[in-house]
């Protein structure tokens, strides 16, 4: 899979989100803020893991079609796999 601008800048702003909650952790803030922070980021994490999961479904969906190969319902079941074994 190939991956598009859009998803690497989704991961440098959770690894900018990442930096700044050390950077409070090292500056003894406050523990809310924090876990409010980390929260955040793994937001972000989850719904970057699901574009990703999504993004390479349509692909290998498309690739299957095209190759007239039709086991797309197994390509489903994998990305559901993918997504309940990231949680």
């Amino acid at each position: 899979m190939e991956y598009n601008d859009q998803i690497k800048n989704r991961v440098k702003r959770i690894e900018g989100q990442l930096r700044g909650i050390l950077k409070m952790m090292e500056e003894n803030k406050d523990c809310k803020g924090v876990i409010t922070q980390l929260s955040a980021s793994r937001t972000a994490i989850d719904r970057t893991i699901g574009v990703i999961v999504s993004s390479n479904l349509v692909e290998c969906v498309r690739q299957a079609e095209e190759s007239g190969n039709q086991k797309t319902e197994d390509l489903v079941k994998e990305a559901v796999e993918l997504l309940v074994r990231s949680r």
